[in-house]
């Protein structure tokens, strides 16, 4: 049972940072703002989004689950949690900003301190569980898309 609840609390930790996105971004309804944004020719259809990002946070979650299953009590534990808090913030707030403020220069600022802190993140992980640290890598892979895409967005705007 206490397993079962760690790993529940692992994935609400984990995807929190979707709230934000269902409420400013443009895949929960329509949106003038980011429809009239000159894109990337490679930017995916909207769909993708709403299924790519919650396979990302539960990777991250159960990452995250790993991470607090070990018994070992180290100072990189607490790394790691401090590193996985940030890494949320900075997700939730690359959000808010993007499509909440439309502050589409500084979200790609965002965007790269997220991609550094996320792949600290992944080698403070893989010291402690292997497999948590290597679950990392497709969120990272996905936010240097992101970026990309953002810094598009930046360039052809």
């Amino acid at each position: 049972m206490k397993k079962a609840l760690l790993f529940i609390w692992a994935m609400i930790l984990s995807f929190l940072p979707g709230v934000t996105g269902l409420i400013y971004s443009p895949h929960a309804g329509p949106s003038a703002w980011y429809d009239g944004l000159v894109k990337s020719g490679l930017t995916p259809a909207p769909w993708v989004f709403s299924v790519v990002w919650p396979i990302l946070y539960f990777l991250l979650g159960v990452s995250l689950y790993l991470i607090m299953r070990d018994r070992r009590p180290t100072r990189d534990k607490l790394k790691a949690y401090v590193l996985f808090g940030i890494n949320m913030f900075l997700n939730a707030l690359w959000t808010y900003w993007f499509f909440g403020l439309h502050m589409i220069g500084i979200s790609l600022y965002v965007s790269m301190a997220l991609i550094i802190i996320s792949i600290w993140m992944m080698r403070v992980f893989r010291g402690i569980n292997r497999t948590a640290g290597n679950l990392v890598w497709p969120y990272i892979g996905w936010l240097v898309f992101a970026m990309y895409l953002n810094g598009a967005i930046v360039y052809l705007n």
